[in-house]
């Protein structure tokens, strides 16, 4: 199986500047989505800077996930899963200490949200409020959680479902990429087939989507740059008042 993809990012219609970024690598299988915070260019350094890295760390050590999934058992899973989180780690530490060395970019952080997809396997890293979903025939699945505050309320029975939907304070994530030295991430492996698509956005285009329907309707677009340029026209069409990113993949026999 190999992975086909395009992606996309647009400033949206509100905002000054782009501080999303992407990365969308068909050879390496490697997707990457992240949505900066800081403002005044300190987000846009912020999602650029880490979605570099994090694409450099796989880079450097994709030979040692292949021999992993050569084997694709349960503790080389792990070991996978644990050199995905290192270098999500990675660009943490590296975004922190920049932000200490220079007062300016005090405060900066991003969301990242990562996929990668090598020999019949997928994986995940999150951190976060940016989006993984798969689409699998007729069943859409979000693979990925908001790392948000009205997620945290929504998990531990502090408000209904019907009080999320009007809640303050929606855009509070409550974990991001160099916000501190260190930050929890969630990794986990999935099963991948041929005709699967996934995508992958921030929460500037999936804040607009409403139903599961709107979901796959985006996603089952062809081709792939169509299917990524009609979800920024989506988000747009709805109001565009924040940066958009979609990347779309497919993955092919």
């Amino acid at each position: 199986m190999r992975t086909v993809s395009a992606g996309l990012t647009d400033v949206g219609k509100k905002r000054p500047h782009n501080e999303d970024a992407l990365v969308v690598d068909d050879v390496m299988g490697l997707y990457i989505v992240a949505d900066g915070v800081g403002g005044h260019a300190k987000g846009e350094v912020a999602s650029n800077e880490s979605v570099e890295e994090v694409a450099m760390w796989m880079r450097r050590h994709l030979p040692e996930i292949d021999a992993e999934l050569a084997h694709a058992d349960a503790e080389s899973l792990a070991r996978i899963r644990r050199l995905i989180e290192s270098g999500v780690q990675s660009a943490c530490y590296m975004l922190f200490a920049k932000a200490e060395q220079d007062p300016e970019k005090k405060g900066m952080s991003t969301t990242l949200t990562m996929l990668l997809t090598r020999n019949g396997h997928a994986f995940v890293a999150q951190v976060g409020d940016s989006r993984v979903y798969r689409l699998r025939g007729e069943h859409l699945i979000q693979l990925t959680e908001d790392h948000t505050l009205i997620n945290y309320k929504l998990k531990h029975g502090l408000i209904t479902a019907a009080e999320a939907k009007t809640a303050q304070g929606k855009n509070v994530i409550t974990r991001a990429v160099g916000h501190r030295d260190y930050v929890q991430v969630d990794t986990f492996d999935i099963d991948i087939s041929p005709g699967d698509r996934f995508m992958l956005c921030t929460d500037g285009l999936h804040g607009y989507l409403e139903t599961d329907d709107e979901v796959i309707e985006l996603m089952r677009v062809d081709p792939l740059d169509y299917a990524a340029q009609q979800a920024i026209d989506f988000a747009n069409q709805r109001g565009g008042k924040d940066n958009i990113t979609a990347v779309m993949v497919s993955v092919n026999p």
